[in-house]
């Protein structure tokens, strides 16, 4: 059954539901797979004997199909836990994993997805209460992205753990260890893998991108973390990718998925695809690998794709007929998809299965906000503070705070996200933190362009009931008829996208829908307040009973503005209405007042303030997943710049003029190019998207309540210029900037210049000391861990905590790394101590690829150990040593 102890999501979800319904149906016939003291194998070789091929078929995608002679009811294995339970409502939301990684704490990180794990149960078992068996309410979640983020420029990066294949390597496990648990039978959720691999944008592109790298960066950048992920860590899913690899798509990758994954690594697990992939290799302008469905489904279930999140596998059974393949080599697959059924408890008396006791009232609860908070708070990462800038003097009389993000409670979100209880923004957190202080807010600019956009959104009611926010109806047609499949009232803002997959609401299908979204909006000031509306396909708007928007076609995706003038007080009744006719859907529907960004008066208004936080940087509605952005700098959801957008330079420049010290905190899922801004403001805070409590984490260190230990997973770069420069051409095949994979010149494994930011790099308030290290052996085999003791003390009055890090560099080979990191600690140290570190290296850092074998393997020969604070050479210690044959 299960070869190690990791992993938490799974058996609680379908546990509960699984007593209470698939007896029900059953007439008291009893078959052996439902006899949970028979073995597994047999169970599942029983259930197979029981099915039809159209049964088979139905329980290989995303949205089993019920099968309710057996008692089988519908499941969707399609769920998301990122950075807590996403998309079915209420969760406790942790920062963005790329925040998480900034952590450097692999045990505080098993702990959260412990929690995380807590609340998937604690949600099943409440839907089943309440009949929900649809996605999002199951226990098979597709977390985590082990991606590594070579470049900055991709949207999707801050899904990620960072650059570094180590980093990437423990966190991952630490988070499949939280979501598939300890006990001995049963995994508690399913943890997933993804995307399996060489995937890290274009998102534009990614349907049809044709990923192509050398081996040694395949098995030495790309591949690590899933073979640690499979073999030490027993993941039980993997998910294939969108993209091409060696001419072949992922998820029907010779290479990758049998050579590799089955073969070399022996994962006997289940292969999920990313969702509509298999579409990929027959729609046109995608990869275009077969000409029919039946000829892609066959081909992807050859290669060991198990489950299909789409609906392309409806056509396997025309793949039978057609002789493309047969029942048997279908069994295959599906024997690893059942498995998943039986070790998540999902034929088994919920008396048998743990966590079947776990109750709502954890989700969100005083404990796991607790946990948000100490999460955010390690997450802050602190990379300049001239002149001791922070912390922040309390006593402060007049404050100002300024930028588009600081009261921006979604943004702090992130992407694939749940829904908070509360959120504490940044501008709150701040006020919160200086009562008696004089906190001015202005918003300066939006993130993009030169306006000021203040939100009325709090002006909207719902005209059945006047709660706030607006009535949202979506119908699975696409003419507004009949019945809604689902009604909610939207009190957030009005931002809906299925791109990647993803359903609009809960029900609502993916294609052919309509959506009305109704209410009114009582004026807040006599004056003009202007609705902004986007849609694929089209929209209507109509305001107070007249049409005063309509657009249809490819320009409806951008938009547009329309201002209307308006009456304080006066009621208008609102409606927004969008019939689909493609496949690919965003809407949105906002209101606000606009303003030109006047930067003269607002540093006149400013002057004379104790200090300026400036709370800036990029938005998850700027980048994330193959998303349409209408501004310079954007595609796709990727960046083509990784400049601060213009409008904000501008602006800290003007809050430089003010003479007052200007702090600048970063909100961001990705790298930004600072040199040329770094002249305009003294201190520079890196928040992420810190999650539900990130406004108290960020004042905590602003005003030294919180001593920062973040470091950074990633590379910041000087320019786009400094990366794209030392990425050369080497042959045909390959692409020039983000579209080439090769590692040469990127991260600070490959890069040999200075960046403006190392990775690793991260100040505290405190300063540490490092004594000379000593390894626990003089002579090294490579085959056993290294242990190595580090001396390190805090010289200074504060307590803090620092992350020790450690790499290894191979001497005297030109295609190895610079630098690899291959151990690291967190450790606290109080004012004036002193610790002796102990960190172990395990072999495999100094296994390297071997073209012969074509596998990493251990290279004798000399190697330097650095160690320190910092990833910077300057600051390291270093030991050299050999390995000896």
């Amino acid at each position: 059954m299960k070869n190690n102890v990791f992993y938490f999501m799974g058996g609680l979800l379908l546990l509960t539901f699984t007593a209470f319904t698939f007896k029900s149906q059953l007439n008291d016939e009893e078959y052996p797979f439902r006899n949970p003291d028979l073995p597994t194998e047999e169970r599942i070789e029983n259930l197979i004997s029981l099915l039809s091929l159209e049964e088979k078929v139905g329980l290989m995608m995303n949205s089993s199909k019920p099968v309710p002679r057996l008692g089988i009811p519908a499941y969707d294995w399609w769920n998301e836990a990122l950075h807590g339970v996403a998309r079915s409502g209420k969760a406790t939301v942790f920062p963005q994993a790329i925040g998480m990684a900034a952590t450097w704490d692999e045990q505080n990180h098993l702990k959260t997805f412990e929690i995380i794990s807590d609340e998937a149960r604690a949600k099943y078992n409440e839907a089943v209460k309440q009949g929900e068996r649809g996605r999002y309410y199951g226990l098979s979640f597709w977390t985590p992205n082990i991606n590594i983020f070579r470049d900055p420029r991709w949207g999707r990066g801050q899904e990620t753990y960072g650059e570094d294949p180590h980093l990437t390597t423990r966190l991952g496990l630490a988070a499949v260890k939280g979501l598939q648990g300890d006990d001995d039978k049963y995994f508690k959720t399913h943890a997933c893998a993804k995307h399996y691999a060489v995937h890290s944008g274009p998102e534009w592109n990614r349907h049809s991108y044709n990923a192509v790298v050398s081996n040694r960066d395949l098995w030495e950048t790309y591949l690590p973390a899933f073979q640690a992920l499979v073999q030490e860590g027993n993941v039980q899913e993997v998910m294939c990718a969108y993209n091409a690899f060696e001419g072949q798509p992922c998820c029907g990758s010779d290479r990758l998925m049998m050579d590799i994954l089955r073969n070399k690594w022996g994962f006997d697990g289940m292969v999920v695809s990313d969702c509509w992939a298999i579409d990929d290799f027959y729609k046109k302008g995608h990869h275009e690998s077969h000409d029919t469905p039946a000829e892609a489904v066959a081909n992807a279930v050859l290669t060991s794709t198990d489950l299909e999140c789409g609906q392309s596998y409806e056509h396997l059974l025309a793949s039978v007929k057609q002789g493309l393949i047969t029942e048997e080599q279908i069994n295959v697959s599906l024997r690893r998809v059942l498995r998943g059924w039986f070790e998540l408890g999902m034929f088994d008396p919920e008396d048998r299965v743990p966590w079947s006791t776990l109750s709502y009232d954890i989700v969100a609860s005083a404990k796991h906000r607790q946990q948000a908070l100490d999460v955010a708070r390690q997450s802050m990462t602190l990379l300049k503070n001239a002149n001791q800038t922070l912390p922040l003097r309390k006593d402060s009389k007049r404050i100002a705070v300024v930028g588009a993000n600081a009261a921006d409670s979604m943004m702090l979100w992130g992407n694939y996200n749940g829904t908070p209880t509360s959120t504490v923004t940044i501008l709150e957190g701040i006020r919160r933190k200086v009562p008696n202080a004089e906190v001015i807010y202005e918003k300066g600019s939006d993130l993009v362009d030169p306006w000021v956009r203040h939100s009325l959104y709090e002006s909207f009611l719902t005209k059945k009931d006047g709660e706030r926010g607006l009535q949202v109806e979506f119908y699975n047609n696409n003419a507004l008829e009949g019945k809604p499949i689902r009604t909610l009232v939207n009190r957030l803002g009005i931002e809906y996208s299925n791109r990647g997959g993803t359903a609009l609401a809960q029900d609502v299908h993916l294609e052919n829908t309509s959506t009305r979204i109704s209410g009114v909006f009582v004026a807040p000031y006599t004056g003009e307040v202007v609705f902004k509306a986007h849609a694929n396909d089209g929209y209507v708007v109509t305001f107070d009973g007249k049409e005063i928007g309509k657009m249809t076609g490819r320009e409806a995706v951008r938009g547009a503005e329309y201002a209307v003038q308006v009456e304080k007080g006066k009621v208008y009744p609102v409606v927004f209405e969008h019939r689909q006719m493609g496949s690919i859907l965003t809407m949105g529907f906002s209101v606000f007042k606009k303003e030109k960004a006047d930067f003269t008066d607002l540093t006149e208004r400013l002057k004379g303030v104790d200090a300026i936080v400036y709370v800036g940087g990029l938005s998850p509605q700027l980048e994330g997943e193959e998303m349409f952005v209408d501004a310079e700098g954007f595609k796709g959801g990727d960046r083509t710049s990784i400049d601060l957008p213009k409008v904000q330079r501008d602006l800290l420049a003007a809050l430089r003029k003010t003479g007052s010290p200007v702090v600048f905190v970063l909100c961001t899922g990705s790298a930004l190019a600072l040199e040329q801004d770094e002249k305009n403001y003294d201190a520079l805070l890196c928040a992420w998207y810190g999650g539900e409590e990130a406004g108290t984490a960020v004042a905590d260190v602003l005003f030294g309540d919180y001593n920062p230990a973040g470091r950074l997973p990633i590379t910041f770069y000087k320019s786009l210029a400094q990366l794209d420069g030392a990425l050369t051409q080497t042959g045909d095949e390959r692409r020039q900037g983000f579209e080439n994979y090769d590692m040469q010149g990127r991260t600070y494994r490959y890069m040999k210049e200075n960046p403006l930011y190392a990775f690793g790099h991260g100040l505290s308030y405190a300063t540490f000391s490092y004594g000379q290290a000593q390894l626990s052996q003089s002579a090294i085999d490579g085959n056993s861990p290294v242990k190595l003791s580090i001396p390190v003390t805090n010289i200074s009055k504060i307590d803090g905590e620092e992350v020790v890090q450690v790499y290894v560099a191979r001497n005297n080979d030109v295609l190895a790394p610079i630098k690899s990191l291959r151990a690291f600690a967190r450790i606290p140290l109080k004012a004036g101590e002193s610790k002796t570190v102990d960190i172990e290296i395990k072999p495999d850092a100094f296994h390297f690829y071997d073209e012969e074998a074509e596998s990493l393997q251990l290279k004798s020969g000399a190697y330097t150990i650095l160690y320190g604070g910092s990833s910077a050479d300057s600051a390291l210690k270093n030991l050299t040593f050999k390995i000896i044959d």
